[in-house]
């Protein structure tokens, strides 16, 4: 087995609340984690794959090619939201459903609309994650996880982002919006994702990583 040399960990990403989730989540790597502004690096990257494996393995390689991200094992992640009663959309689409620049809250309202009669038995729907890791001798890793639950009638919560206050949790009783930071990492779709990464990567490194 191969052995994984490295003391950072860039992930893909400008989104504020999704580093504040990574940063509680891998908080034990004993790694420096940057997102790729914190790295100094500035790229406008297309995700035109099919999968949410592609999209992410799409901005995971190109953030390293980087110079600035020499020795640094590269995290990208795509997830979206599958509303069965509409035939998985938004899914692979959600960031960029009813445009990149429409705000959630028009978003959420769409969608919720759209299921406007749906009996609650047919509102059911799960977030999906998919992460990418590209190591430093050119390796590439995937994983995938999701969180089964519901869409709610309204928007609920204010913890979060995204489509999380109109995504209800049967086992919690609640939205992901109004999940503790410690309940939602344990049960979302990116915290059992990337603690499948962690895994990962401790495999191919062949020793524990904390």
């Amino acid at each position: 087995m191969s052995e994984l040399k490295y003391d950072r960990i860039i992930f893909a990403t400008g989104n504020a609340g999704k580093m504040k989730e990574i940063r509680m989540i891998l908080e034990d790597a004993d790694r420096e984690i940057l997102s790729m502004k914190e790295a100094g690096i500035t790229l406008d990257i297309r995700e035109d794959g099919a999968s949410y494996e592609e999209n992410a393995l799409i901005k995971a390689r190109a953030v390293s090619a980087c110079e600035q991200a020499g020795g640094a094992v590269v995290l990208a992640d795509d997830s979206g939201l599958e509303i069965d009663y509409l035939q998985g959309e938004p899914g692979i689409y959600s960031a960029r459903y009813l445009g990149e620049e429409t705000s959630y809250r028009i978003k959420n309202s769409n969608l919720i609309e759209r299921l406007n009669g749906v009996p609650e038995e047919a509102r059911t729907a799960r977030f999906v994650c998919a992460i990418a890791a590209v190591l430093p001798d050119g390796t590439e890793l995937t994983v995938r996880a999701a969180i089964e639950g519901r869409i709610g009638y309204e928007e609920r919560g204010s913890h979060g982002f995204g489509y999380d206050p109109i995504f209800f949790v049967p086992e919690f009783g609640k939205t992901t919006a109004e999940l503790t930071e410690e309940e939602k990492n344990q049960v979302s779709h990116r915290g059992k994702a990337l603690r499948l990464m962690k895994e990962e990567l401790k495999r191919y490194e062949g020793t524990d990583c904390q």
